[in-house]
């Protein structure tokens, strides 16, 4: 503190104890402000942009990042050095196991203040070793609470639905629940686990936001550039190419479907010839496609949906729809292996087909099945996509609400389910929630001191004392009194031993 002095006269500083009390302020702050949120009966919070943009939230990761009205900055970045740590663990937790964030900070919250009780009677190294005593307690009476044996579809729907029911409303979290646990069983790899990165999220404007749906394929965000092109494509082929079709000028602005070269040219006839052979070559590569497409559907009137990571221009559009080709652009690359996996014929993830990279040297195997596809148009927006494949290992979730926050709020709620139900299936078992697991952890910790000795089952008791802020706020939000529940959760099932949680709708 004197050297920060002698280099800055007007430099504020603190000794251990002021800044202990920041830290503790921090996080007691954080928790009053989630605290609301918590559980089905929380309230929504409405986050105001300086642009004038807005949106509501029950999501304690989209407050910590998002919200402008207590201390943070442009970028989301909570400027308090207490709770920024606390706001970082909660964006782990998010990425990590999606849902749990605002209970994350609620029961850090809760810890520092009853460790404040004992720091302040000068115990602070004590309270630091009983919190990791703590920790190895807890996750040993989590293995015995927890129920195992493997879960079902009906069981990760209740995860998706109960996670779910904290974000958004009822209805929405009941058929959105479905379709993030299929999509999960979708991804999922034969050996158990799962990419959940093949799941494709898009957002769609128009509509009701109940009709969020699961496709068993592909979405993109761009469907045909064609009007001749088909619209639909019924039990036809489906490819996927990282192929440039459009034609490459030399010289000259650019536009959307023309690159830009460098090309020299001595004399006009020489650019034409130039030109007339870049045409070409680009030409030969419809060509090639359409010839392709007649050895696999021959006469039959059948079409092939070609899904392609670069560009298409008009020139090559009207080529493709004269062959009976639904061409989509852009698909990304993440798209490729997306739709790598929906095409079913072999294959270590069962699909069919294989990516081309170029226009020469096509044969049928380069092709697999789709059962449908084509473009739609859902408002004034328009968009493609890949269904009805058989045993696919992608999916996509198509996202539809009346306005910017509605999508917003669903799509966070659908990645967070993705990664809830994810989890679950990966480990094979739940924990029961709405208190209860969490109060049988705080139980055995506060009766146990969680194995610690001497001064120490002081801090793990303060550790345990932290936990039981989860079944309080959860029965305050409900309409009930957080004491009385309180006395109830602590008192477990009786001799029955069953765990006890907190009723969300009476908050008893």
């Amino acid at each position: 503190g004197g050297a920060v002095k002698a280099l800055n006269p007007k430099a504020e500083g603190g000794g251990a104890q002021a800044a202990l009390a920041v830290n503790i302020s921090g996080g007691g702050g954080l928790q009053d402000v989630l605290r609301t949120n918590l559980g089905g009966g929380g309230t929504m919070k409405m986050l105001v942009s300086g642009s004038g943009g807005g949106g509501l939230t029950k999501d304690g990761n989209v407050l910590l990042r998002g919200g402008g009205s207590w201390g943070c900055s442009e970028q989301g970045q909570i400027q308090h050095p207490g709770g920024g740590g606390i706001a970082k663990v909660a964006t782990a937790q998010d990425g990590g196991g999606g849902d749990g964030t605002t209970s994350n900070v609620l029961i850090m919250g809760g810890g520092v203040k009853q460790a404040d009780l004992y720091i302040s009677e000068g115990g602070g190294g004590i309270v630091a070793e009983g919190f990791e005593i703590g920790g190895g307690g807890a996750l040993e009476v989590l293995d015995q609470v927890k129920v195992g044996g493997g879960v079902d579809r009906e069981t990760l729907i209740d995860v998706a639905g109960g996670g779910g029911r904290t974000k958004v409303h009822a209805e929405l979290a009941g058929g959105g629940g479905e379709a993030v646990v299929d999509s999960v069983l979708t991804v999922r790899k034969p050996g158990g686990g799962g990419g959940l990165y093949m799941v494709e999220i898009m957002e769609m404007r128009g509509g009701g936001e109940t009709d969020t749906t699961l496709i068993r394929g592909l979405v993109l965000d761009q469907g045909g550039g064609d009007p001749d092109m088909k619209k639909r494509v019924e039990d036809g082929g489906g490819g996927t190419c990282n192929v440039s079709l459009e034609y490459e000028r030399g010289g000259g602005p650019s536009t959307c479907s023309e690159v830009r070269g460098g090309g020299v040219y001595k004399s006009a006839e020489e650019r034409e010839k130039g030109g007339g052979g870049e045409r070409k070559f680009i030409e030969d590569r419809v060509r090639g496609g359409g010839e392709l497409k007649r050895k696999v559907c021959g006469d039959s009137g059948g079409g092939v949906v070609v899904i392609n990571q670069k560009g298409i221009d008009p020139f090559s559009w009207g080529g493709g729809a004269k062959e009976g080709i639904v061409a989509l652009r852009r698909g990304g690359g993440g798209n490729m292996e997306r739709s790598l996996c929906l095409f079913s014929g072999g294959g270590a993830l069962a699909c069919g087909g294989t990516a081309m990279n170029g226009g020469g040297g096509l044969t049928p195997d380069c092709l697999g099945h789709a059962g449908g596809g084509g473009e739609y148009t859902l408002g004034e927006e328009g968009g493609g996509g890949i269904e009805k494949c058989e045993n696919p290992r992608s999916g996509g979730g198509g996202i539809r609400g009346p306005n910017k926050h509605t999508l917003t709020g669903g799509g966070d709620a659908v990645r967070d389910g993705l990664r809830a139900v994810g989890g679950g299936g990966e480990d094979g078992c739940v924990v029961p929630g709405a208190g209860g697991g969490g109060g049988a952890v705080a139980n055995a910790l506060v009766k146990h001191k969680g194995g610690g000795e001497g001064r120490a089952q002081l801090g793990v008791q303060a550790g345990g004392g932290g936990l039981l802020i989860i079944p309080k706020v959860l029965a305050q939000n409900g309409g009930g009194g957080p004491q009385e529940t309180l006395v109830k959760v602590q008192g477990g099932g009786g001799e029955s031993g069953q765990l006890t949680g907190v009723d969300l709708g009476g908050g008893e």
